[in-house]
């Protein structure tokens, strides 16, 4: 199963952390995917990550590298359109508080609380409080969460 860092929080959500890009490394470096914010400036076309605006730059090379573990929330048209005009290489979506969402890998994004099944990703379970009853659905494909740690001590 794969644990997915909410925007780089590790245990717990930690607003002067999340979207940080050496915050997300050390998420990479723990062994965790990551779920990211990503906007483009649709006057200037910088990259920025950021969660209700953009608020630090990084570029298309920053994200190339870390590619095969990031999970991109598109926040912005222009990011959306970025994406999936010309990087194939990237696991990226849209959604706002839809029921679920499919990312542009195949992978169905589940809104808390939602039905899932084998090709599910959990977000946000502890919204639910599942994760203080010790919930760990045993037939998703990953848990996107702000308590990684958590979940990882959970698993073993």
């Amino acid at each position: 199963m794969k644990i997915i860092s909410h925007r780089g929080n590790l245990e717990g959500p930690e607003p002067d952390f999340e979207n940080n890009p050496e915050r997300i490394d050390f998420c990479i470096s723990r062994g965790f995917d990551v779920e990211i914010d990503l906007w483009v400036d649709e006057k200037s076309g910088k990259i920025l990550l950021g969660h209700d605006y953009g608020d630090t730059e990084v570029d298309i090379e920053w994200l190339s590298d870390r590619s095969n573990k990031l999970w991109i929330h598109c926040k912005n048209y222009s990011a959306l359109f970025l994406l999936s005009n010309n990087h194939e290489e990237f696991n990226f979506f849209w959604h706002d508080r839809d029921d679920y969402t499919l990312t542009s890998r195949g992978y169905i994004w589940a809104y808390p609380g939602k039905d899932i099944g084998p090709n599910c990703i959990i977000v946000m379970p502890e919204w639910d409080n599942e994760i203080a009853d010790g919930f760990i659905h045993p037939s998703c494909l990953g848990i996107c969460t702000d308590y990684p740690e958590k979940i990882s001590e959970m698993k073993d």
